[in-house]
């Protein structure tokens, strides 16, 4: 196998509370549990040598390989062809419908041979703790038990195993009709074993979990020109979302580069305000409302532990729980995806000011309308409260959106967002006749876009830049000034704005965030195309009324897509994906862009 498979080579299992990633050769090279933002189990991904992982794929090294979703779930099918037979690995985790946070997780693992003689081998190398911890081994024929600190995983087989030092293998031989599984259970330390798994267990949960995500995705209102990929991307958004809080994290992985062999290597596993926010519009435009209350609940729930405790009423990230404690570390063990060191644990740029994420909450309060009736007038002083903080806090330099580590600036983006949050608090009083300091708020709101107007446009490139003073950058967040309102989409200044960025940031209809060259950002290396920059570019393309180029641009992207329809953070120079997978914000920008130009095309007809 690999040892280091393209990020992209990966589909994604999960069970609402954390998930793992499954190479298309049929390994296991990242899971982190009891949540997303736990320690890892396997992470060969890190380090093929310290970072464990779990492989079951055939015997013969000269097979050919398919990986596929089947229709509408989160079930992944791994099909390996060669002259003897065809086999197929299905992997999926039986979601927690529960809203009680668990200790334990399964990972179902099906075999069968399709046609012909197929014979597979299992090899389970868990490292514990980033592979910081030791474990002990006990092995009978069917079930092998590691135990670490804290933490034990069964692994059941319907086929024989053995030790190989402190790890297991095993060989089968399926042929034609045949089926085999392999189950790992991960749990707290002595946590009781589970059941045996049997033939007509494993299919009946298989045929369950198939259909929780048809049931939930068939849920969708969306009837749109990208069914597909707009599901796709509907379950992704659901696989990473952690759902006893409702908070989504921002991928699924940690560590993954930027740039491969760079410094750019950050953990996603948390909760981003600004991301989750944003997501609120996506999941309403598609009808999933439970899932859009949730969040904002666990948004409300920020505010009000803030309140009265001074300084920043926000933090920009949070644990899955709202913890807000996100210290980080190098992980100086492991080697890195590629030798792309160093591994990241935690985040340092929770402690970062960003006063955008204060226009994105408030834009996320403000679509959900049913939440400021939910919100009850305690929750309205909270909000209330922030916003005249937010009055006299809003006019400072800041590291902004993209959390450079180059030092703060007056970021235009930032001001943008923080015109968002007086106007959609203006908004919210208005629609509800709430007692509010709507004389305070307003001359904010109106000093905000005078600033903008004189300082964050340049009259050299014709556009609203990155910061005020200074040469002009152009940045890609500001493709959000219309969606929020800043602008009219069709405003002289913001039409040259756009073609401004076709200019200098998008490169063969792919869009870098900015230009660290001309912006340095505290980081060595350069970097790839934002995906999430390019589906915020339909978006104000299609809201311009640049219909031909917005759609082609739209479905263009659409084949830079792995091959079950996920995005990385970032698409390199050689259209390889880059950065953490798959990227929730990715997949929500997707889903607005969509929804944006199919009312737009619908509209020219």
């Amino acid at each position: 196998m690999d040892r280091y498979p393209p990020i992209a080579d990966h589909g994604l299992v999960g069970d609402l509370q954390t998930a793992a990633l499954v190479s298309s050769q049929g390994v296991v090279d990242w899971l982190a549990s009891p949540r997303f933002d736990s320690p890892s189990i396997f992470a060969a991904l890190l380090d093929h040598d310290r970072g464990g992982y779990l492989r079951l794929s055939p015997t013969e090294v000269e097979t050919s390989c398919k990986q596929l979703y089947y229709p509408d779930t989160a079930v992944l099918v791994t099909r390996f062809m060669s002259t003897d037979g065809v086999g197929e690995v299905i992997d999926w985790m039986p979601p927690h419908l529960s809203r009680t946070a668990s200790d334990r997780h399964t990972l179902m693992r099906a075999v069968r041979a399709v046609r012909g003689t197929v014979r597979f081998d299992l090899e389970c190398r868990p490292r514990f703790d980033y592979g910081r911890a030791t474990h002990g081994l006990d092995v009978q024929d069917h079930e092998a038990v590691f135990r670490a600190p804290g933490v034990t995983a069964y692994l059941q087989t319907t086929f024989p195993m053995e030790r190989d030092g402190n790890d297991v293998r095993g060989s089968f031989t399926l042929n034609v009709g045949q089926e085999a599984a392999a189950v790992l259970t991960v749990c707290d330390a002595d946590g009781p074993p589970p059941p045996p798994p049997t033939a007509d267990g494993v299919t009946a949960q298989l045929w369950e979990t198939a259909g929780f995500w048809q049931s939930w995705v068939h849920g969708s209102n969306y009837r749109g020109r990208w069914p597909d990929m707009v599901n796709r991307s509907a379950i992704t958004l659901k696989l990473l979302t952690y759902a006893p809080t409702g908070a989504p994290v921002a991928a699924a992985t940690m560590g993954l580069p930027e740039q491969v062999g760079g410094e750019r290597n950050w953990d996603y596993r948390y909760t981003w305000v600004r991301d989750g926010s944003l997501s609120v519009r996506a999941l309403l435009d598609l009808g999933f409302v439970e899932e859009a209350t949730d969040f904002t609940h666990w948004l409300g729930d920020r505010l009000r532990d803030s309140a009265g405790k001074g300084g920043e009423p926000l933090q920009i990230m949070y644990r899955v729980d709202g913890e807000p404690l996100l210290s980080e570390e190098i992980l100086g063990h492991l080697e890195g995806y590629r030798g792309s060191a160093p591994v990241r644990l935690g985040n340092a740029a929770a402690d970062q000011l960003q006063l955008d994420i204060y226009g994105e909450a408030l834009y996320a309060l403000s679509e959900g309308r049913e939440i400021a009736t939910q919100a009850g007038y305690r929750g309205w002083k909270i909000l209330s409260r922030n916003l005249d903080w937010l009055a006299d806090s809003w006019d400072r330099p800041d590291e902004g959106i993209w959390e450079t580590r180059g030092g703060r600036k007056d970021f235009t983006y930032s001001r943008v967002m923080c015109w968002a949050a007086f106007d959609r608090g203006l908004r919210l009083a208005a629609d509800f006749r709430r007692p509010a300091n709507t004389e305070l708020w307003t001359k904010a709101r109106d000093t905000v876009l005078e600033q903008v107007m004189e300082h964050g446009w340049n009259d050299e490139v014709q556009a609203y830049v990155q910061h005020y003073g200074g040469e002009p950058v152009l940045d890609a967040s500001l493709l959000l000034m219309p969606r929020v309102g800043f602008v009219s989409p069709r405003d002289p200044s913001w039409l040259s704005t756009l073609d401004a960025m076709d200019r200098t940031l998008v490169s063969d209809s792919l869009v870098y965030r900015y230009d660290p060259a001309a912006s340095p950002d505290g980081l060595r290396g350069s970097e790839g195309t934002f995906s999430l920059c390019t589906f915020l570019y339909v978006d104000a393309l299609a809201r311009a009324g640049r219909l031909r180029p917005a759609r082609y641009t739209f479905e263009k992207m659409h084949t830079y897509a792995n091959h079950v329809g996920l995005f990385a953070e970032e698409i390199g120079p050689t259209g390889e994906q880059l950065g953490n997978f798959p990227q929730a914000f990715t997949h929500l920008s997707l889903i607005t862009a969509a929804g944006t130009l199919d009312e737009a095309l619908d509209r020219q007809r």
